[in-house]
């Protein structure tokens, strides 16, 4: 922690989005096991990242966007709920556009293409990791605004947190790909490749908070809205598909109370 003290919020976004991306990709190197991993431990495993999410929506970015806005010309919930809204409706608009596939699923979403089905997949899942490095980044930003309601410690909690459910994300990905008889390497590298996105919505997220301090309650709101939306959207959904919604449910229970220890305790 002390490392990262001593540097901008921008820099310090980009690392925190390197690790969430790196855990990525361990999750996808599960590839290289050799075994197929069992559809009861994937789902709580897609559920345990869902309630991690939902945590950090709300401790980690509109607890403290409404304590930002206290104070300020308009009510404090009002840039929650505007910003909320707006990150759901925005990720609403790229699922309508963005050509994807859906773990599980025949039919892309999206303008219709001729893109392979492996991209669809990755696409997908590069869909859920934006919002998730946005996150990320709007937390270190946060810091160059010297309020109380943001800290050093709240934002590596947030980012261990995305690291953590960042794993089943990446074997959510790996496993399907190797399914379709796509060699381990590539299923690997498909896998990794779907976090790449964290650090560059990372680093916008930041610098946006640094270069404009009013749009910073909109900004945490808007991340956990757009988090929101891919929970609702598609991790529950995918929990339980396989049938396993018991399991998928733990996992979300899990997933939160695990995320709240971390934000509270360090945060």
């Amino acid at each position: 922690m002390q490392a990262l003290s001593g540097l901008s919020p921008v820099l310090q976004a980009l690392f925190g989005t390197l690790f969430t991306w790196a855990m990525t990709a361990t999750g996808a190197a599960a590839v290289f096991l050799g075994r197929e991993t069992s559809r009861k431990l994937l789902d709580t495993l897609l559920g345990f990242a869902a309630g991690v999410m939902i945590a950090a929506s709300y401790w980690s970015l509109l607890a403290p966007a409404i304590e930002m806005a206290e104070g300020g010309p308009l009510p404090a919930w009002i840039p929650a709920v505007t910003g909320f809204l707006a990150g759901g409706a925005f990720l609403r608009l790229v699922d309508r556009i963005l050509p994807h596939l859906h773990i599980g699923e025949d039919t892309p979403e999206g303008v219709k293409s001729h893109w392979k089905r492996t991209t669809l997949l990755v696409l997908a899942i590069t869909l859920h990791n934006f919002p998730e490095g946005l996150a990320v980044g709007v937390a270190f930003g946060a810091l160059a605004a010297d309020l109380p309601a943001a800290s050093l410690s709240g934002a590596i909690a947030l980012a261990l947190g995305i690291g953590i459910q960042n794993l089943p994300e990446g074997l959510a990905v790996s496993m399907p790909l190797r399914r379709e008889g796509i060699s381990r390497a590539k299923s690997f590298f498909y896998g990794q490749l779907s976090g790449m996105v964290e650090p560059f919505a990372g680093v916008l997220g930041a610098a946006a908070v640094v270069l404009a301090r009013p749009i910073l309650p909109y900004a945490l709101a808007f991340a956990a809205g757009a988090m929101i939306f891919v929970v609702a959207e598609d991790l529950i959904p995918e929990a339980q598909q396989g049938g396993y919604v018991h399991q998928a449910t733990l996992g979300v229970m899990l997933g939160f109370a695990v995320m709240m220890v971390l934000d509270v305790a360090l945060g």
